[in-house]
């Protein structure tokens, strides 16, 4: 890496400083940020509550809105995390997500990493979706889907974003359970510009439970979902000139990947809940995106949620919705 400028420097001893933090296991120690000193209402008017102590909020859907809240800075790397608790019972269409955006800045080429909650049926358990958008590329969706070992709507759980400039790492309760490398033929598919951090709620009733079929019955709302122990652990950017403004120059010799202890519980984790992989769906993509690097076990393992989506037969196409300032495809 060339270092050009004092604050390019800065960003690059931030994430050196922050790879080792966390893979000493010390980002469980990291400052939680009050909610008035990280963040800020977003949309939903008073279907977003915060708690008199400061440190905790709660985002409600019901028949008249959604709500959300985003973060007063713009980073550029960094270390993001908050515990949620989803809300219970019948949420069929209830999308809750934390996610990192610069959609309101860059609305043709905007960046995304998302965590992405979809509600389901009663009876039926909350899935995952993770994906990452970079430089407005939407049409090639990188989601993965996840069952959980536990159910999200009886307790809060930590869900964190390690974001640098050469990977992506996704957390649930300090497991990590997704790695994207940034590879030379991604290009600017892999997020590169200051993103803001997002927490909404919302009606995803055209595609979050079977692709739409299963939509938001206001009967069971209103729906609440709480979030506390915020952490904005990040390299802060001017959002005019977007040069970094506050970074941790702590310097610091670290390794560039996941542990192999962290790197066993992952692959444990993506064997036993991942039930979907956009690099192994036949049927959006006759050949793989380029970046994806194919494992057989985990091929033959995801057959059994959908032969025919994974196992090569007969094709069928899917369609896309698309959301206001942000897009994905049906949840399957």
């Amino acid at each position: 890496m060339v270092v050009s400028s004092p604050s390019q420097m800065g960003s690059f001893l931030f994430v050196f400083s922050l790879l080792l933090v966390l893979a000493s296991g010390f980002h469980r120690n990291l400052p939680f940020v009050p909610f008035d000193e990280g963040y800020t209402h977003l949309f939903g008017n008073d279907n977003l509550l915060v708690h008199k102590d400061g440190k905790s909020v709660h985002l409600t859907l019901d028949e008249s809105t959604g709500s959300g809240f985003v973060s007063q800075d713009l980073y550029l790397h960094g270390f993001f995390s908050a515990s949620i608790k989803l809300p219970s019972d019948y949420t069929a269409g209830v999308v809750v997500a934390f996610y990192m955006s610069n959609g309101d800045i860059f609305e043709k080429n905007h960046d995304e990493i998302d965590f992405e909650f979809l509600g389901n049926i009663r009876g039926k358990n909350w899935r995952i979706q993770t994906n990452i958008y970079g430089n407005g590329s939407t049409s090639v969706g990188r989601e993965e889907r996840y069952n959980l070992w536990f159910d999200p709507s009886d307790d809060f759980h930590h869900y964190s974003i390690l974001w640098t400039d050469s990977q992506i790492i996704f957390y649930v309760d300090n497991t990590p359970i997704r790695e994207v490398k940034r590879t030379e033929s991604m290009r600017g598919d892999f997020p590169s510009k200051p993103m803001s951090l997002y927490a909404t709620i919302w009606d995803g009733s055209n595609w979050a439970t079977n692709g739409g079929k299963y939509r938001v019955n206001y009967k069971y709302a209103p729906f609440v979902t709480k979030f506390s122990d915020f952490i904005l652990h990040g390299c802060a950017v001017d959002p005019i000139e977007q040069t970094s403004s506050r970074c941790d120059t702590t310097q610091a010799s670290i390794p560039t990947s996941v542990s192999p202890s962290q790197r066993s519980k992952m692959d444990n984790f993506r064997r036993k809940y991942m039930t979907y992989s956009y690099c192994y769906d036949q049927v959006r993509y006759k050949v793989p995106p380029s970046e994806c690097v194919i494992n057989p076990l985990e091929a033959e393992r995801l057959k059994v949620y959908d032969p025919v989506r994974f196992g090569g037969g007969r094709r069928r196409h899917g369609k896309h919705h698309h959301r206001t300032s942000r897009s994905t495809t049906d949840a399957i």
